[in-house]
C-alpha cells in the first residue's frame, strides 16, 4: 500500500482539481462584493507579466473641440495616462497533517475523513481573511487592494502607480456626513435623514448610462436604510439579481443593496460602485491551486506533511470617479 503521507496528499490534491470551481464559489459566497463579481463576469484570468495592467475608462482628452469651416483645431497633446498597473499578491494556505495523525488515519475511509476536515478548515481560513482582505486598505505587507484603498475615505492617493493629486480624474467621490456632495449643513444620520444622503451621492455619481449598480453597507448604515424604506421595501428576488446567495439584498433605484457586515466592512461606511469598472485578476496558474510535489512538501527535519495552495491576484479599478464612499 501506498504510504500515508503520499495518500493524503494525491487526496487533497485530487479534491482541489475536482472541485476547484466549487472550492472558489465557496469561497466568493463568503462576501457580498465577491459574489457579485464573480456573478456578474467580472473577473479574470491572467498568464502572466510583471504586473496586472487595467487600460483606464475616462474622459481626460482635453482636444475636443466644436469648430466650423476652416478653424484650426487644437492638436495640442494631453495629459492622458491610458492605464494604471497594479502589482501581483500572493496567498498561501497550508493542508497539515502530521505523521502520528495521517499513521493513525492510515485506513482510506479515515484518510478521508481527515483529507476532508483539513481541506474544510483550510478554505475557511482563506475565505475569512481574504473576505477581510477585500475591504482592506491594502497596507499590510503583501495585502491585495482593498476597497478602503480603491474607494478610499479621502477620495486620493496613489493607486495603480497613479497620483490622484497630480491627476484629479483618479480621485472617488467622497460623500460625508460632515460635508454633504449636494451641499448645506452636516447630516446627523438616522432612519429619517439617511436617504438624502443616499440620494446626494447617486445624483454626483450617474453618467448617463453609467450608474452604480451596486451598494454594500456596514451593519448600522444598512438599518437607517431598511428603516427609511419601510413603506417602499424592494427586495431582491431569488434569481433576479446579481447576488442571491443567501445575503440580505434590497434595491436602490436600480442598484443592489447588500448588507455585508461581517465581511471586514468598516462601520459606518457604504461602497456606492460601478462594477463594470472591477475587476478580480487571478494568474492561471495560482488559483487555489495546490504544490504537491512528489507526495507532498516534507520538513526535512519534522515528521509531517505540508500542501501550500496558493493563489495570485489581485482586485483592481479601470475609473476610480465612478465610485463612491460613504462615511460619516
Amino acid at each position: 500500500m501506498p504510504s500515508p503521507n503520499s495518500t493524503f496528499t494525491e487526496l487533497v490534491s485530487t479534491t482541489f482539481r475536482n472541485h476547484n470551481t466549487e472550492i472558489k464559489d465557496n469561497i466568493s459566497k463568503n462576501n457580498a462584493l465577491l459574489a457579485y463579481l464573480s456573478r456578474s463576469g467580472r473577473t479574470r484570468k491572467e498568464d502572466g507579466g510583471l504586473s496586472i495592467v487595467a487600460p483606464l475608462d475616462y474622459a481626460a482628452n482635453s482636444t475636443y473641440q466644436r469648430y466650423s469651416g476652416f478653424d484650426v483645431l487644437n492638436v495640442s497633446q494631453s495629459d492622458v495616462i491610458s492605464s494604471a498597473e497594479f502589482s501581483w499578491k500572493q496567498i498561501a494556505v497550508n493542508v497539515v497533517a502530521d505523521g502520528l495523525t495521517m499513521r493513525i488515519n492510515k485506513g482510506q475511509s479515515r484518510l478521508i475523513n481527515l483529507v476532508k476536515a483539513r481541506i474544510k478548515n483550510s478554505i475557511r481560513t482563506f475565505k475569512n481573511n481574504f473576505s477581510s482582505d477585500v475591504y482592506s486598505d491594502g497596507t499590510l505587507t503583501n495585502q491585495v487592494n482593498g476597497l478602503q484603498a480603491l474607494v478610499a475615505d479621502a477620495g486620493t492617493g496613489t493607486v495603480g502607480g497613479i497620483d490622484s493629486s497630480a491627476f484629479p480624474f483618479w480621485q472617488n467621490a467622497v460623500q460625508s456626513a460632515a460635508a454633504p456632495l449636494q451641499g448645506g449643513g452636516a447630516i446627523t444620520l438616522s432612519a429619517t435623514t439617511f436617504e438624502s444622503f443616499l440620494l446626494g451621492a447617486w445624483l454626483n455619481q450617474v453618467r448617463g448610462d453609467d450608474k452604480p449598480n451596486l451598494i454594500v453597507m456596514s451593519n448600522d448604515y444598512f438599518t437607517f436604510f431598511e428603516l427609511s424604506q419601510v413603506s417602499l421595501k424592494r427586495y431582491v428576488e431569488e434569481g433576479a439579481g446579481a447576488v442571491n446567495a443567501g445575503f440580505t439584498s434590497m434595491k436602490y433605484k436600480d442598484a443592489t443593496v447588500i448588507f455585508d457586515g461581517g465581511s471586514g466592512i468598516p462601520t459606518s461606511h457604504f461602497y456606492m460602485l460601478n462594477t463594470d469598472y472591477f475587476e478580480l485578476v487571478v494568474h492561471e496558474d495560482a488559483d487555489m491551486t495546490p504544490l504537491d510535489g512528489e507526495g507532498g512538501l516534507r520538513p526535512y527535519n519534522q515528521d509531517g506533511t505540508v500542501i501550500p495552495v496558493i493563489w495570485q491576484g489581485n482586485l483592481v479599478t479601470s475609473n476610480r470617479r465612478l465610485q463612491c464612499v460613504g462615511k460619516a
